[in-house]
């Protein structure tokens, strides 16, 4: 008789056991507005309450993460079925205009995207790389056109018809002049309706978040570029 043989144990990948952990995607298309209910300031940080929509919460857990303005934050604390608190580090208050928010004042606010949503905008992951000062509105026919200053350490990547992020909205870049170093954004009715933007007057600072992929690719580019050049000098 043959020896019975002992079927091969299953290797598995120790890591597979592990979970899984994404940082949170937005899709740039703001679903509500917030308004600033209080504000706590403690040594490291700032402590926003905000008052949300009706059904914004629903099925809002503790941990979460909401776009506020474009900054991605974390839920700490679920007050009410529409009042919510969150944890401001100092970093990003020093960044981003949620330094000089004041109580009273309405926010642009959207939920993290789930598997399967609709991509309507771009993904912004809710990392704001700047603020900026918003220095001309015009309006014709309904539509807006907001023009914000852009510094030039972000102006690689920013291009006419390019995605760009204002305060947490997919927005496209209608007109841009590196050379004097602005760009601007038109907005449709609706968007107007949907956002805060309608009360943002010449002079407030608002959010801006480059494209990630653009970002990329252009430093990818770039330093390919030089890595080429080097070369090209060393056989030299």
């Amino acid at each position: 008789m043959r020896a019975k043989k002992n079927p091969p144990k299953e290797i598995r990948n120790p890591r597979s056991r592990l979970k899984r952990v994404e940082a949170p995607m937005y899709t740039g298309i703001v679903t509500g507005i917030a308004l600033v209910q209080a504000i706590e300031d403690q040594a490291a940080l700032r402590v926003l309450t905000l008052d949300f929509p009706e059904t914004f919460c629903d099925d809002l857990a503790l941990g979460a993460s909401v776009s506020v303005d474009g900054v991605c934050l974390t839920v700490a604390k679920i007050l009410s079925p529409s009042r919510v608190i969150f944890d401001v580090m100092r970093p990003t208050l020093q960044i981003t205009t949620l330094g000089q928010i004041r109580v009273g004042e309405s926010v642009n606010v959207q939920r993290a995207a789930k598997t399967g949503t609709e991509i309507g905008g771009h993904l912004v992951s809710g990392h704001v790389d700047f603020s900026t000062s918003l220095d001309a509105v015009t309006v014709c026919e309904g539509n807006k056109t907001l023009r914000f200053a852009l510094p030039s350490a972000f102006a690689p990547y920013v291009f006419s018809k390019g995605y760009i992020c204002v305060n947490g909205a997919s927005l496209t870049v209608a007109v841009l002049n590196k050379a004097e170093g602005w760009f601007e954004v038109s907005l449709i009715p609706e968007t107007r309706r949907l956002t805060v933007f309608d009360q943002k007057q010449v002079g407030d600072r608002l959010n801006i978040e480059i494209d990630r992929q653009t970002q990329i690719l252009v430093d990818t580019i770039k330093e390919t570029l030089s890595e080429a050049l080097k070369s090209y000098r060393f056989i030299e």
